[in-house]
């Protein structure tokens, strides 16, 4: 994004530079479009499905979390319950079999986030790539320089003479691919 507007302040420097007063040197105007990436996204056929199954995945994972953590409450209790009647070596390894199970109920939460995060970008990724043959092929045939994405606010003015809003073209492609 960054090297886009750097790009566009060295277009118009130049210009700028470029003109002297017996000769004026006129650049293409350059055009381009824009689009919030979010809701372009949302209206990519099967968008709804994935994240359906993603729902129904991460609903397993927190049943899973649920019933290791009921595991490791119940034999905390029982710990509680007889700590004072266990001998020493006892009370030692229940104990540690206490912070081991705490130890790998942690790690699976986190490895579950980890999975989680992998299976929503490898279901994701066929509708991105729908998604970015449909923008290439707005950009072509429009004649755009580049199409920006305006999500949380990183394009905060666009002269509306020099960007068009792509958005229903976007929907239009992406429903008469199906």
């Amino acid at each position: 994004m960054n090297r886009i507007l750097l790009l566009l302040f060295a277009l118009v420097s130049l210009s700028v530079s470029a003109q002297d007063t017996t000769a004026v040197v006129q650049l293409p105007v350059l055009k381009f479009g824009y689009l919030s990436y979010d809701s372009a996204i949302h209206a990519v056929p099967g968008y709804a499905l994935v994240q359906q199954s993603m729902n129904d995945l991460r609903a397993q994972y927190e049943a899973e979390q649920k019933r290791a953590e009921q595991d490791f409450n119940l034999k905390y209790e029982e710990f509680l319950e007889g700590q004072r009647d266990f001998p020493e070596t006892i009370l030692r390894k229940r104990q540690t079999e206490l912070k081991e199970l705490l130890e790998r109920n942690v790690a699976f939460k986190a490895e579950s986030r980890r999975e989680l995060q992998k299976a929503e970008a490898e279901a994701m990724a066929p509708l991105k790539a729908r998604l970015a043959e449909v923008l290439a092929a707005i950009g072509h045939q429009y004649g755009y320089a580049f199409i920006l994405n305006t999500d949380v606010n990183a394009v905060p003015f666009i002269h509306s003479e020099m960007g068009e809003d792509v958005s229903g073209r976007v929907v239009e492609l992406l429903e008469n691919k199906e």
